[in-house]
């Protein structure tokens, strides 16, 4: 259903309530997390913090502060520790004297790149809209690989989501849940991101703004519509249908939420499972106004290029996601123009703009990343357990708006639940992939026992029972 706007707002010290920003006394200043990040959809946006404080008060020069890229997907707080080609700063520890290493050490893979470090702890201020500072887990980055890349701005990333994906296990306090029981805040964020329409990977001055702990009404249009989060852990939502153009893609629904489908602002694609996608981009180019359009642009292989005079975003449809409400009779639909989802790329040809596909195919979820959220201001309530959705002002290209929020519908048409109650979570396989190689191991052991037994103890084959190479166990074990 529609959600709450600013004059439904409870007072300060709920539980679940929102903090206002009119509270001098309180620790947070909302408006003054208004454009607290930097970035692009390309690059990522990233919120500017200190680390480490006390160390100013004993060293000059103090050490800057570092930029850390927000991501809802993840939930390690870590930052580089030592020097790296693409990072243009990073966290000494040794300068720091609030600094306690834990002596844990800690990996991280991601959907592309990885990284390897170390747990410690140390205080933290965050510059822009919350008052004093805080002890939170932070993982050192000693080696990485296809992290960081050239050209990002960013030195760490700050993980959002819940603590069930935190590594090396869930004991690991994540950064928001640090900061709602140290600063006493509420346990919500809300997050825009102004690239709507802007050259991917630009100059970086692309605003966005992180509000900690509430609801900054400012930053959205009309109403916030709530979709409930279906498992702590990613944000997980619920996927009822999409349309391009209008038309009902007329998948099963447990398609779209094939494994999983989450809200995730480290992503910077729309990202679909692959029978979704196909789906997608024949529905776009059908439904399109360009003939024999190349096949290596919907795979990301290929930019299109158009006169820098022209505007091709006319010649595609609009693309709608439908979500399902609180009240589970009823949906709602987010809808992003092609604005969003065919993005302009800097610096290629004089005459010529070009642009990229902002939809790829998944091998395991569907993936609202910032393709999709650079249209919205997000919220992330996870006192309430739901993710809510309203119109950005920002998301507007040439002064139209590039996003639409419309609603209720009925659900009449799609399963009671298009969730599969069977989920294998990351924790689960790791523990049946340790009990298969513990399986492994018994029977590894029980095979060289029985080939260390001397002959005479052995069973005496005749011709008719020899078990010859072709139907041995060994060989086809380790085939």
């Amino acid at each position: 259903r529609p959600g709450s706007g600013s004059r439904q707002q409870d007072p300060p010290g709920g539980a679940d309530g929102l903090a206002l920003a009119s509270d001098p006394e309180g620790t947070l200043n909302f408006l003054a997390m208004v454009e607290n990040l930097q970035g692009d959809s390309g690059r990522g946006y990233y919120l500017e913090m200190l680390i480490g404080p006390a160390a100013c008060a004993e060293r000059l020069p103090c050490p800057g502060p570092l930029n850390i890229l927000v991501d809802t997907g993840s939930s390690n707080f870590a930052v580089a520790g030592v020097p790296d080609p693409d990072v243009t700063s990073y966290f000494n520890t040794k300068l720091s004297s609030t600094y306690k290493s834990q002596g844990i050490d800690v990996t991280v893979k991601y959907s592309q790149g990885s990284w390897t470090g170390v747990l410690g702890t140390d205080v933290i201020t965050i510059p822009k809209g919350i008052y004093g500072s805080y002890t939170i887990n932070i993982a050192t980055i000693l080696e990485s690989e296809n992290f960081f890349l050239p050209g990002v701005k960013w030195h760490g990333i700050l993980g959002l989501a819940y603590d069930a994906l935190a590594k090396p296990s869930s004991s690991v306090e994540t950064f928001f849940d640090s900061l709602v029981r140290q600063a006493k805040i509420p346990n919500i964020f809300s997050l825009q991101m102004c690239g709507a329409g802007l050259p991917v990977s630009g100059s970086g001055t692309n605003g966005g703004s992180l509000v900690l702990g509430g609801i900054e009404p400012s930053l959205y249009k009309g109403d916030i519509w709530y979709t409930p989060i279906k498992e702590e852990w990613y944000y997980q939502v619920e996927i009822l249908k999409l349309e391009v153009g209008g038309q009902n893609l007329e998948l099963d629904c447990r398609e779209y939420n094939a494994d999983k489908a989450i809200v995730d602002s480290g992503t910077t694609l729309l990202r679909l499972p692959q029978k979704v996608f196909s789906a997608v981009v024949q529905a776009i180019a059908r439904t399109s106004l360009i003939q024999e359009f190349s096949s290596g642009f919907w795979t990301g292989s290929q930019l299109a290029c158009w006169d820098k005079m022209e505007r091709p975003w006319s010649l595609f449809p609009k693309l709608s996601i439908y979500l399902r409400d609180e009240n589970s009779s009823r949906s709602f639909r987010i809808s992003v123009l092609p604005q969003l989802y065919i993005q302009p790329i800097l610096g290629i040809g004089e005459n010529l703009q070009c642009y990229r596909f902002g939809i790829s195919s998944s091998m395991n979820a569907l993936v609202i990343g910032a393709t999709v959220m650079e249209g919205f201001y997000v919220i992330f309530d996870r006192a309430q357990k739901r993710v809510g959705f309203a119109v950005s002002p920002c998301a507007e290209v040439d002064g139209s708006p590039v996003s639409e929020i419309e609603g209720p519908f009925t659900t009449a048409d799609v399963a009671s639940n298009c969730v599969s109650s069977v989920s294998f979570h990351e924790p689960v396989l790791w523990i049946a992939s340790y009990a298969l190689m513990s399986l492994c191991g018994i029977i590894l052991l029980v095979l060289i026992i029985l080939l260390l037994i001397p002959p005479r103890c052995q069973h005496r084959y005749t011709d008719n029972d020899v078990v010859n190479d072709e139907s041995s166990l060994v060989r086809h074990r380790w085939k």
